[in-house]
Protein backbone atom coordinates (compact mmCIF):
# COMPACT_ATOMS: atom_id res chain seq x y z
CA UNK A 1 0.00 0.00 0.00
CA UNK A 2 1.47 3.34 -0.98
CA UNK A 3 1.33 6.38 1.29
CA UNK A 4 0.53 9.77 -0.19
CA UNK A 5 0.67 13.07 1.68
CA UNK A 6 -1.24 16.21 0.94
CA UNK A 7 0.68 18.96 -0.82
CA UNK A 8 0.18 22.70 -0.54
CA UNK A 9 -2.84 24.37 -2.13
CA UNK A 10 -3.32 27.83 -3.50
CA UNK A 11 -6.77 28.81 -4.68
CA UNK A 12 -8.08 31.98 -6.23
CA UNK A 13 -11.40 33.15 -7.56
CA UNK A 14 -11.82 34.19 -11.19
CA UNK A 15 -15.22 34.85 -12.73
CA UNK A 16 -17.08 32.95 -9.98
CA UNK A 17 -15.02 29.77 -10.40
CA UNK A 18 -12.45 28.40 -8.01
CA UNK A 19 -9.18 27.18 -9.47
CA UNK A 20 -6.73 25.11 -7.48
CA UNK A 21 -3.04 25.20 -8.24
CA UNK A 22 -0.97 22.36 -6.84
CA UNK A 23 2.59 23.19 -5.92
CA UNK A 24 5.39 20.66 -6.03
CA UNK A 25 7.01 19.88 -2.70
CA UNK A 26 10.24 18.45 -4.03
CA UNK A 27 12.23 20.09 -6.78
CA UNK A 28 13.80 16.77 -7.82
CA UNK A 29 10.49 15.39 -9.11
CA UNK A 30 9.59 17.89 -11.80
CA UNK A 31 8.06 15.37 -14.22
CA UNK A 32 5.48 14.16 -11.69
CA UNK A 33 2.75 16.74 -11.11
CA UNK A 34 -0.17 16.74 -8.69
CA UNK A 35 -3.83 17.24 -9.55
CA UNK A 36 -6.71 18.63 -7.46
CA UNK A 37 -9.26 16.09 -6.22
CA UNK A 38 -12.49 16.73 -4.35
CA UNK A 39 -12.20 14.47 -1.29
CA UNK A 40 -15.30 13.08 0.43
CA UNK A 41 -15.38 10.81 3.48
CA UNK A 42 -18.22 8.40 2.68
CA UNK A 43 -18.93 7.04 6.15
CA UNK A 44 -22.45 8.07 7.14
CA UNK A 45 -23.10 10.97 7.02
CA UNK A 46 -20.86 11.90 4.06
CA UNK A 47 -18.43 14.70 4.91
CA UNK A 48 -16.43 16.85 2.51
CA UNK A 49 -12.72 17.07 3.32
CA UNK A 50 -12.15 19.82 0.75
CA UNK A 51 -10.08 19.97 -2.42
CA UNK A 52 -6.65 18.35 -2.09
CA UNK A 53 -3.74 17.77 -4.45
CA UNK A 54 -2.62 14.20 -5.14
CA UNK A 55 -0.67 12.39 -7.87
CA UNK A 56 -2.76 11.30 -10.89
CA UNK A 57 -2.17 7.55 -10.41
CA UNK A 58 -4.20 6.96 -7.23
CA UNK A 59 -6.07 3.66 -6.96
CA UNK A 60 -8.61 2.06 -4.64
CA UNK A 61 -7.10 0.62 -1.48
CA UNK A 62 -4.25 3.14 -1.24
CA UNK A 63 -3.72 5.10 1.97
CA UNK A 64 -3.68 8.90 2.06
CA UNK A 65 -3.01 11.21 4.98
CA UNK A 66 -5.13 14.35 5.31
CA UNK A 67 -4.59 16.69 8.26
CA UNK A 68 -2.92 13.94 10.31
CA UNK A 69 -5.75 11.43 9.77
CA UNK A 70 -5.14 8.31 7.64
CA UNK A 71 -7.80 7.35 5.09
CA UNK A 72 -8.14 4.53 2.57
CA UNK A 73 -9.42 5.28 -0.93
CA UNK A 74 -12.70 3.49 -1.73
CA UNK A 75 -13.37 5.00 -5.16
CA UNK A 76 -11.74 7.33 -7.70
CA UNK A 77 -14.14 9.14 -10.03
CA UNK A 78 -13.32 11.26 -13.09
CA UNK A 79 -16.26 13.22 -14.47
CA UNK A 80 -16.39 14.78 -17.92
CA UNK A 81 -18.72 17.41 -19.38
CA UNK A 82 -19.59 17.98 -23.04
CA UNK A 83 -18.57 21.50 -24.06
CA UNK A 84 -18.47 22.78 -27.63
CA UNK A 85 -18.63 19.25 -29.03
CA UNK A 86 -15.77 17.92 -26.90
CA UNK A 87 -15.67 16.13 -23.59
CA UNK A 88 -13.60 18.05 -21.06
CA UNK A 89 -12.67 17.00 -17.51
CA UNK A 90 -14.96 18.70 -15.02
CA UNK A 91 -14.28 17.00 -11.68
CA UNK A 92 -11.97 14.50 -10.04
CA UNK A 93 -13.28 12.96 -6.85
CA UNK A 94 -11.91 10.62 -4.17
CA UNK A 95 -14.28 8.71 -1.91
CA UNK A 96 -12.37 7.78 1.24
CA UNK A 97 -13.00 5.95 4.52
CA UNK A 98 -10.99 6.02 7.70
CA UNK A 99 -8.55 3.13 7.63
CA UNK A 100 -10.12 1.43 10.67
CA UNK A 101 -13.58 1.59 9.10
CA UNK A 102 -12.25 0.24 5.78
CA UNK A 103 -10.65 -2.80 7.48
CA UNK A 104 -13.82 -3.43 9.51
CA UNK A 105 -15.93 -3.34 6.32
CA UNK A 106 -13.59 -5.86 4.63
CA UNK A 107 -13.89 -8.17 7.63
CA UNK A 108 -17.70 -7.91 7.73
CA UNK A 109 -17.93 -8.55 3.97
CA UNK A 110 -15.82 -11.72 4.33
CA UNK A 111 -18.10 -12.91 7.18
CA UNK A 112 -21.14 -12.30 4.98
CA UNK A 113 -19.62 -14.33 2.11
CA UNK A 114 -18.87 -17.24 4.45
CA UNK A 115 -22.43 -17.47 5.76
Amino acid sequence: MAMVTVSNLVSYQKSHEFHVICRRREKGRENQSNYPYKVIEITPPPKSLGVRCFPPNLQCGESVTIEGQTYTISAVTHRYQLRKGKYEPSEKRLDVQSTGRYILNLYLESLLEQS
